[in-house]
């Protein structure tokens, strides 16, 4: 049986990417490693040496347990994960990477919201790399969403999803295409489906692309 792992720095994504998965490839089967310290560390230092050790031993561990393919659902993290695939032996796949190559076609002007700092500049990055890859020009207009990240950690997750969304909409009028940065964001998409131009999110189209690569 093919079996998809996911590395996890919230519980709550859990769920998501199991139906997600039991959704798409229902003869599949997935794992989950679930490990917050990474994410409070890579907010408070960035991925340093002690950081990626840690990151590396939970992959290992999704990689001892048979996972055929991870992904890495913490956007904070993904751009260090993926450079661990030829060590591991299986892919690694950045939960953000579908997502990116999709808005980088959508658009030029590009907004893209985060809760977490620790998110803008690799995501950021990411989305400067696909676009040089499809030799497209694009404008990012990076839009933190100060505060509600507190929501998220106190676990108002409608909250959380409604101060996101009132970002998004005030952002709106400059951009072709919204970038929901992070997994945790998906829920304010539903909230924006009357905005005229595509609000992206990542858990559908990562799933999605680690089947297609299996």
């Amino acid at each position: 049986m093919t079996v998809i792992g996911f590395l996890h720095t919230a519980d709550v994504h859990v769920p998501v990417f199991h139906d997600l998965r039991a959704e798409l490839a229902p003869g599949w089967a997935d794992l989950h490693v679930v490990d917050p310290s990474l994410l409070a560390d890579a907010q408070a230092a960035g991925v340093t040496a002690e950081l990626a050790a840690r990151v590396d031993a939970r992959l290992h561990e999704l990689a001892d347990r048979g996972a055929d393919l991870i992904v890495c659902t913490c956007s904070s993290l993904g751009e260090y994960a993926e450079t661990r695939t030829a060590d591991l032996g299986v892919p690694v796949l950045r939960v953000d990477r579908p997502m990116a190559e999709a808005a980088v076609a959508a658009g030029s002007r590009i907004a893209v919201l985060a809760t977490v700092d620790s998110t803008l500049a690799p995501t950021a990055a990411l989305l400067r790399a696909a676009a040089e890859r499809a030799g497209r020009v694009v404008t990012l207009i990076e839009t933190p969403v100060p505060g509600a990240w507190s929501l998220f950690e106190k676990g108002d997750l409608h909250g959380y999803a409604v101060q996101v969304a009132d970002q998004a909409r005030v952002v709106a009028p400059r951009a072709d295409v919204i970038v929901l940065a992070q997994a945790s964001l998906s829920p304010a998409a539903a909230m924006l489906a009357d905005l005229p131009i595509p609000v992206l999110t990542s858990p559908r189209t990562a799933v999605a692309r680690a089947i297609a690569t299996l």
